[in-house]
């Protein structure tokens, strides 16, 4: 079960305080300090997406962090609901409480918030559900993209048959246009009832944009195809998770049963699915990764891993140069803990579902 906290965390403006007061954890490529709990008013848990708000317009503000809750406060997971507001400073509001009753389009099986959440800086906000009804995954249904404006107002959803289950979304931001690559893990995983199977998806989906008009769907188009995913009672469903776009064009991608790091080449471009991409590196430090980023300074993949904790640094070349332990909260420590990752200006933002908390790792240039 996870924790709940409500105690008022330290904000980075506290950093240092709290280095002085030995309240960082030190690790191998730099220093934690907790900023907020993402635990918001209604009680959701288990904070999945993360992302750091580009432009300041409407209730986004430039540089605060916005992060999605997956499980509700009776912790089930898939019955999320709400988006939380977080500044540098870890104060804390509510951006979005979402109602599956009063959603302006179709979200098979209602709303329960994933990883995969993107701030556009035309000052829309696209968030995934992979919703249940009581937090198994008995009851998963393939779910869509929920679309709010900038004041926390959802305005409409994005579903077709290509969107069953999106676990993690990167996104190509370019003004007037965008695309989104959505990893999708429902695609007939529950029919097979715990047992492998090779159908997990990413998906590129092209938007049309401006700050007036809803974004509207292009089009769709499968680019990575035939990822391991399978459900699990734990984690509710594993499969193709993490991704991250590198200035090349290449997206990486989090194979998490594969213990793997993959990579599509020309993703916002291709036109036909790479299958499950070229393995960029594989274990053993990778152990079941889940969000993945890549590093702005050196294009390096940054990775957190499901069943150990730890935060993974590889080269696009495959040379795993560094890992350091993020959370050791979880049961056992530092398993199932870690989701969600962007990058920051001192370092890495990351949550950690252990504690129900947004968290910043220092990370020397």
């Amino acid at each position: 079960m996870k924790q709940y906290i409500t105690r008022r965390l330290m904000g980075a403006a506290a950093l240092a305080m709290a280095v002085a007061a030995g309240q960082m954890a030190q690790g191998a490529s730099g220093s934690i300090v907790t900023v907020a709990s993402t635990v918001p008013p209604n009680g959701d848990v288990n904070p999945y997406g993360v992302a750091v708000v580009p432009d300041s317009i409407g209730n986004l503000v430039q540089g605060h962090i916005l992060v999605s809750n997956f499980n509700n406060s009776l912790n089930l997971q898939g019955t999320g609901t709400t988006i939380v507001d977080i500044a540098p400073n870890g104060a804390t509001t509510l951006f979005a409480w979402i109602d599956a009753a009063a959603l302006p389009g179709a979200c098979p099986g209602g709303v329960g918030l994933t990883t995969a959440l993107a701030v556009l800086r035309a000052g829309w906000v696209i968030v995934g559900s992979l919703p249940t009804t009581d937090g198994t995954s008995a009851t998963a249904q393939a779910g869509c993209l929920i679309v709010l404006n900038n004041e926390g107002a959802v305005v409409e959803t994005i579903t077709g048959n290509l969107i069953n289950g999106p676990w993690d979304m990167a996104a190509l931001d370019m003004g007037t246009t965008a695309d989104l690559f959505v990893t999708n893990v429902l695609n007939d995983t529950v029919a097979g009832n715990g047992s492998l199977v090779d159908e997990g998806t990413v998906v590129r989906i092209d938007l049309g944009l401006s700050q007036t008009t809803m974004p509207w769907v292009a089009s769709m188009t499968t680019i990575g195809s035939g990822f391991p995913e399978r459900t699990d009672p734990a984690a509710l469903v594993i499969g193709p998770t993490g991704l991250g776009l590198a200035p090349d064009g290449t997206l990486y991608v989090a194979d998490s049963l594969e213990n793997r790091i993959a990579s599509i080449s020309n993703a916002a471009s291709r036109t036909a699915t790479a299958g499950i991409g070229v393995t960029v590196s594989r274990s053993p430090s990778l152990n079941d990764p889940l969000g993945l980023t890549v590093r702005p300074s050196n294009g390096n993949i940054l990775t957190v891993n499901g069943n150990n904790g730890l935060l993974v640094e590889t080269t696009p070349s495959g040379a795993q140069v560094s890992s350091v332990l993020l959370d050791k909260s979880g049961s056992p420590p530092g398993s199932g803990a870690l989701f969600g990752l962007s990058p920051a200006h001192e370092g890495l933002f990351f949550v950690d579902d252990a504690t129900n908390t947004l968290n910043l790792l220092t990370i020397a240039p």
